[in-house]
């Protein structure tokens, strides 16, 4: 799975891919869309997502019942139509806004929403694109945006197995592997008993893609166990405050929030290493306080060696332990002070059962 986006490799192996994502959180001011990309930039993400559409690409302004949400999500009682006119990031601000992130050493990219979309985002040359959870059944889309031969990032939102087989073979039927599917879990914000992240696993074995997580949970506790289950892309929501307001605010994270998720993130894969049982030198080193074998009474040579004589304490300059029994009733090959590390040396040797060498603790 060799992918990258603009000058980042994504993939196992790899740093995590961190994408803020922009949404409405600019509350249709260019100048907090400025700011909020200045303050993704110190927060320490990857790249700004956008969203490329209008409330007239994405749907009708039409006032039956089929378009008012009703379906207990926090945007109830809207037609879809004003939820979009609200929430839509203008397009003539999209160029704009990716030289200004570009600029900052930020990759742009965004999630299109129908093919005009596609069209205007290859102008500008973007560098991958997304597709959002609802468009997942948009096979015609979805081809038509892969076929471009660029990255493709898929949320699996509200999608069954076999409608994500379906989006993951559209992308290849045109010739593009370069897929990442992103668990994701479509309600606003989600319950942590809907995230279900070890299907993390399962996503990356069936179709052999790299995976990541769209998350809209309250928090950074979902994206640090996401990474720590082989997530190689993180996505959130960004906002520059709270009280800006807006459709997205309330599973939005601000500067310090997202900026503390990043660390959490790179503080997990850190910790993740490889899986190898090579020890390093500082903990080589602790080993010296191990437990070992020491002479704890004075003896004399001749004397036996018996519990009263020797045990297993710390630290650990005598042989190990599991020898215990090979060096009890055995005798003193000379003198012996209290407190000192039982070596071979200081063990006579018998003919009929003879000792090994000298071990190395």
């Amino acid at each position: 799975m060799n992918i990258r986006i603009a000058d980042k490799p994504v993939g196992p192996g790899y740093p995590v891919f961190i994408v803020a994502e922009l949404s409405a959180n600019h509350r249709h001011d260019l100048k907090v869309a400025v700011e909020t990309i200045k303050a993704v930039k110190k927060a320490g993400a990857d790249a700004v997502k956008l969203q490329t559409y209008t409330a007239d690409t994405i749907t009708l302004d039409c006032d039956n019942e089929y378009f008012r949400i009703d379906h207990g999500t926090i945007w109830d009682g809207k037609r879809l139509y004003e939820l979009y006119q609200e929430a839509y990031t203008p397009w003539e601000w999209q160029p704009r806004l990716k030289r200004i992130a570009e600029e900052m050493g930020l990759i742009c990219f965004s999630s299109p929403f129908d093919k005009t979309a596609v069209d205007f985002l290859e102008a500008m040359n973007v560098p991958a694109y997304k597709v959002a959870s609802l468009e997942i059944t948009d096979l015609p889309l979805i081809e038509y945006i892969a076929s471009r031969g660029k990255p493709v990032m898929i949320s699996t939102g509200v999608a069954t197995l076999s409608e994500i087989e379906d989006a993951v073979t559209a992308c290849r039927r045109v010739g593009n592997r370069q897929v990442i599917l992103l668990k994701c879990t479509t309600e606003y914000p989600a319950p942590l008993e809907n995230v279900n992240l070890r299907a993390l696993r399962s996503l990356q074995e069936t179709f052999k893609t790299v995976v990541g997580l769209s998350d809209h949970t309250l928090g950074i506790s979902v994206p640090m166990a996401a990474v720590a289950l082989g997530a190689s892309v993180i996505e959130k929501h960004f906002i520059l405050s709270k009280d800006l307001g807006g459709p997205d605010a309330a599973f939005s994270l601000d500067p310090e929030e997202f900026g503390l998720m990043v660390k959490s993130v790179r503080d997990v894969e850190r910790a993740l290493g490889k899986p190898e049982y090579d020890l390093p030198e500082s903990i080589l080193k602790n080993r010296e306080f191990c437990r070992s074998l020491f002479v704890v009474r004075d003896m004399k040579a001749g004397d036996l060696f018996t519990d009263e004589t020797v045990r297993s304490i710390r630290p650990g300059y005598g042989v190990k332990p599991k020898h215990l029994d090979e060096i009890l009733g055995r005798k003193a090959s000379r003198d012996i002070m209290r407190g000192t590390p039982v070596t071979w040396d200081l063990i006579e040797q018998e003919k009929e059962n003879p000792l090994p060498l000298k071990e190395i603790p």
